[in-house]
């Protein structure tokens, strides 16, 4: 637990994708998938080091991001369904700036 009362879902993580490469996040409620794409985004505070594209990403600001090439999609009724899945998950690799 943290010093909150909190649970601590994640204490550590040790990830590295390629390019090219899909990676998932899979496990139960509660066991810090969520928690831990957040730190990857800048949305919440961590320790330690991620880097993207071989960058240190520690100072980019969350909303620079996803423009950086660092995607995050929310879940929850954003699905398009006249759209294939595979056509669904692609739109994660778009902005609104590279949309236009």
């Amino acid at each position: 637990m943290s010093a909150t009362g909190a649970i601590e879902a994640v204490k550590s993580i040790d990830l590295e994708v390629q390019a090219g490469e899909l990676v998932a996040l899979i496990g139960a409620n509660g066991a810090g998938k969520t928690s831990s794409l957040k730190a990857i985004a800048g949305l919440l505070p961590w320790s330690g080091s991620i880097e993207l594209f071989g960058q240190p990403i520690d100072a980019v600001p969350a909303h620079q991001l996803p423009g950086a090439g660092s995607p995050w999609c929310r879940r929850g009724g954003v699905c398009s369904p006249r759209m294939t899945v595979a056509e669904n998950l692609q739109m994660g690799a778009f902005t609104r700036a590279t949309a236009r």
